[in-house]
C-alpha cells in the first residue's frame, strides 16, 4: 500500500506543474478575452472570441515599443552625456559596460574557450577565452588576447599568448566558464549548445 501511495504522489508531482501551467494560461486567456468583450459587443453587435486577447497582446507590445524608444532612449542619452563629462567615472563605466556586454550582451566575447600552455617546462596549461585575435594595433603578430577567469569569482586576468600555445576547445563556452568558476568541480555538458 505504501508503494502504491508513493507512485500516486510521484505521479502528482509530474502532473501538478503541467496542470497548474494549463490552468494559469486558461485563466489569463479568459480574463483578458472577457475584459474587452462588452466593449467590442457594443461596437460590433456580437461577441468575437479571442479578439480581446489579441487586442491586449497588441496593446502591451505597443506599450513596450513606446517605452523602449520614446522613454528609454532619451534617458540613456542624458545618462551618457553626464558620464562623459566626468573622466574617471567615464573610464570605469565604459570598462564595466564593455565587460558586461562581452558576457551577456549582443556582442558576446567569451564564446571561444581555449586551453593555453603557460609553462613549456612543466607543460602547465590553463583554461580561458580568446577575446581578441587581431593585435596589429600593438604591433604584435601571431598573438591573441586570452582572458582567464578566476575560480569562485567573476574576476580574472588577461594574457597575450603565442598562437602556437593556444588550443581552441570544441566545447560550449558557457560550460567551460561554469567549469572554471566552480574551480573544476562542475561537470561539463558537451551537448548543451555550442555558442
Amino acid at each position: 500500500m505504501k508503494r502504491i501511495l508513493g507512485y500516486f504522489l510521484q505521479g502528482m508531482l509530474y502532473l501538478a506543474p503541467i496542470g497548474i501551467t494549463i490552468y494559469i494560461i486558461a485563466e489569463v486567456f479568459i480574463f483578458s478575452d472577457n475584459l474587452l468583450q462588452d466593449f467590442l459587443e457594443m461596437i460590433y453587435g456580437k461577441r468575437i472570441p479571442g479578439i480581446g486577447l489579441l487586442i491586449m497582446v497588441l496593446f502591451v507590445t505597443a506599450l513596450g515599443y513606446a517605452g523602449q524608444t520614446i522613454i528609454a532612449r532619451p534617458i540613456k542619452r542624458l545618462f551618457n552625456t553626464i558620464i562623459t563629462r566626468i573622466p574617471i567615472i567615464e573610464l570605469i563605466y565604459r570598462a564595466l559596460n564593455d565587460l558586461f556586454s562581452a558576457v551577456v550582451g549582443k556582442e558576446r566575447k567569451f564564446n571561444k574557450p581555449v586551453l593555453v600552455r603557460i609553462n613549456e617546462v612543466s607543460n602547465l596549461e590553463r583554461l580561458g577565452f580568446i577575446t581578441a585575435d587581431d593585435l596589429s594595433a600593438f604591433g604584435l603578430q601571431d598573438k591573441v588576447v586570452v582572458y582567464f577567469p578566476y575560480c569562485y569569482t567573476f574576476t580574472g586576468e588577461m594574457f597575450i599568448a603565442p598562437v602556437k600555445d593556444v588550443k581552441v576547445l570544441d566545447l560550449p563556452a558557457k560550460e567551460v566558464m561554469k567549469f572554471i568558476v566552480s574551480g573544476g568541480v562542475a561537470e561539463v555538458n558537451r551537448d548543451s549548445g555550442k555558442h
